[in-house]
């Protein structure tokens, strides 16, 4: 049984437009990846909903990409705030320049300073000669500063200062810099959200999946299409389990754990539909197995789904899944399950 793609809003490419559709596939934006390169249009770096709670986060980061003020976006561990902070940057004018992430958690505290605003020649004996920050590097582009309640106290006050002067200095230089870069950053629900200080600013809040169930679906399909996507797979949707489970589901991980349910559940099943059992969703007259039992379930689910997806290959299989060879080969003859099923001209598993 296949499921009919609900109502769901996006924004389509830079035109800043609303988009409201049914049925069909989303049509994406230009999201540039972290890593400081304008990419092409990726489907997994939409804002995709149905509820009012959703067209209210569009429209507030629509109004925030519009202007050049900082922007702080708050939200639950696993809201997918990155995803909110590309769309940003690509509906801005900014889209055209380089956007870089910097986790400030990853980060030595004592080294945060340099990373942001750069450093003289000779402030760290391990840097030889002038070393560029973040700020520098992205020049007028966008620069998101992940979990940004890492950052010290002194970094924090050193941007708050260099936001509302609109100008910076690297460690060690009396020489001011003009700050060019759009700054965005993103906080975890509950922590000091002080970071800009008085300057004005976009705060964003994300609710979680839990207070907008109405989205659940729509991201679930939306993420079906984009793995299938990558995949090479035609989707074929959820079974009518999987749909109640996904709806019934806490999910505290939120969207990204969503996301990662979905993805490994494309893995599995291949071209079959989706079921609770592959997204590892518990229905209510479910019995809970042991652990024995839920451990070989599953490895008979993984195996089952890397021997489909390889053709039957052990070699391509064991390396998808990052084991030795004979590994590998000994957890297939713990399930019980024969390769050449999966091999062409044998007529494969159904």
């Amino acid at each position: 049984m296949t499921t009919r793609i609900p109502r769901y809003f996006t924004i389509q490419g830079g035109s800043g437009t609303l988009d409201d559709r049914s049925g069909g596939t989303p049509s994406g934006t230009n999201a540039p990846s972290t890593d400081s390169r304008p990419t092409g249009p990726r489907r997994e770096d939409r804002i995709v909903g149905s509820s009012q709670i959703s067209r209210d986060l569009i429209q507030s980061a629509m109004t925030a990409a519009r202007s050049d003020l900082p922007v702080l976006i708050m939200g639950a561990p696993g809201a997918d705030k990155m995803g909110v902070a590309r769309a940003i940057h690509t509906w801005g004018h900014h889209a055209s320049r380089s956007l870089e992430n910097l986790s400030c958690v990853s980060i030595p505290e004592a080294l945060q300073g340099r990373e942001i605003f750069g450093c003289a020649e000779g402030v760290y004996p391990a840097v030889p000669g002038v070393y560029s920050g973040a700020l520098e590097r992205v020049s007028d582009g966008t620069l998101v500063l992940e979990r940004s309640e890492g950052l010290t106290p002194s970094a924090r006050a050193s941007l708050a200062r260099a936001v509302a002067e609109g100008s910076y200095q690297k460690e060690g230089s009396s020489t001011s810099s003009p700050l060019r870069a759009r700054l965005v950053a993103t906080i975890d629900s509950g922590s000091d959200a002080s970071l800009f200080g008085s300057t004005p600013h976009h705060t964003i809040r994300i609710a979680s999946i839990s207070e907008r169930s109405e989205d659940i679906m729509p991201l679930a399909t939306h993420y079906l299409h984009a793995f299938s996507s990558e995949l090479g797979i035609q989707p074929v949707g959820f079974t009518a389990d999987a749909r109640a489970c996904l709806v019934l589901e806490p999910w505290t991980g939120d969207v990204l754990e969503l996301r990662e349910r979905i993805k490994q559940a494309v893995r599995l099943t291949g071209h079959g539909a989706i079921s609770a059992e592959a997204l590892m969703l518990a229905t209510d007259s479910d019995d809970v197995p042991s652990f024995k039992d839920a451990k070989r379930a599953f490895e008979t689910r993984y195996v089952t789904g890397l021997l489909r997806r390889c053709g039957g290959n052990i070699s391509r299989a064991a390396r998808l899944a990052k084991k030795d060879r004979k590994d590998f080969y000994d957890v297939i003859r713990r399930t019980g399950i024969n390769p050449s099923d999966f091999r062409s001209g044998r007529g494969g598993r159904k």
